[in-house]
């Protein structure tokens, strides 16, 4: 376990240091979309916390938020758990378990020098193009204080999409339908819903029994689209009622990544 400085001074536990730095960006997009806000009082919860960059941010901005995350694996669970006693919210809790459309165990490939592409559907990262693609974008659009980014040649970007995707492991890890999670956690209401589990975010979406949909408000989910996701995804959150916007990342512009946006 490190550490690591976010952008707006915070000191973290991470994995990898840079990987810790780039999520607050992302973090930072989903929560300046025009259409999501999150006021003092709300409940958040948080589907691939990850190491926890949201809970954090959003610990700093308010003084009464709830916060609910939920993360699999145990070496980025123990990160998470770190960072949330960091913040000293005792409303932000965390859960080891993943959020599925069912209730099962699955065989996760956890990559440990960039847990963020940890992922039970590890084909999404088969192809080297998507890979090369995403770093180079995310280099281009680099936080302001990496400085060095645009000095790294682009010579060596297979090297390091090879070193990202060096000694993965397979890990066995719960998952839990996100209507069950809501039961057991007692949820009555979720003010934002936010998805980014790199490639099972249909199967969050599907998890949602009916009654569940009315105490959902908005939701932020990270799309990989392959097979037609992202239509699915919008037809679907307009069948329940949500107005839709879809977004591109400027890191993500070359990829099959989408930012969903929905409310009402």
């Amino acid at each position: 376990m490190k550490k690591t400085t976010l952008v707006d001074g915070t000191r973290i536990y991470c994995i990898a240091p840079t990987e810790g730095q780039m999520l607050y960006e992302h973090i930072t997009g989903y929560l300046e979309h025009g259409s999501i806000s999150v006021k003092d009082g709300d409940t958040i919860v948080d589907v691939g916390a990850n190491i926890g960059v949201l809970g954090i941010k959003l610990s700093n901005m308010f003084n009464n938020i709830s916060i609910l995350s939920f993360e699999p694996l145990p070496e980025t669970f123990n990160v998470l758990k770190k960072n949330a006693s960091l913040t000293q919210n005792k409303q932000f809790k965390v859960f080891q378990w993943g959020i599925s459309d069912k209730n099962e165990v699955l065989d996760f490939t956890y990559y440990p020098n960039s847990p963020a592409m940890s992922t039970s559907n590890p084909d999404i990262w088969d192809s080297d193009k998507d890979l090369l693609d995403a770093l180079e974008g995310n280099l281009e659009n680099a936080p302001s204080n990496w400085w060095w980014a645009k000095y790294i040649p682009k010579i060596l970007y297979p090297y390091i999409v090879k070193r990202l995707r060096k000694n993965p492991k397979i890990i066995s890890c719960q998952l839990k339908s996100l209507s069950q999670s809501i039961q057991d956690c007692k949820i009555d209401k979720i003010n934002l819903l936010k998805i980014d589990c790199e490639g099972n975010e249909l199967k969050v979406l599907n998890g949602i029994k009916d009654p569940d949909w009315d105490i959902i408000d908005q939701i932020v989910v990270e799309v990989h689209d392959i097979d037609g996701s992202l239509d699915y995804v919008k037809k679907l959150l307009n069948e329940k009622s949500y107005k839709v916007d879809v977004i591109k990342e400027p890191s993500m512009q070359q990829t099959s990544l989408y930012n969903v946006y929905a409310y009402r």
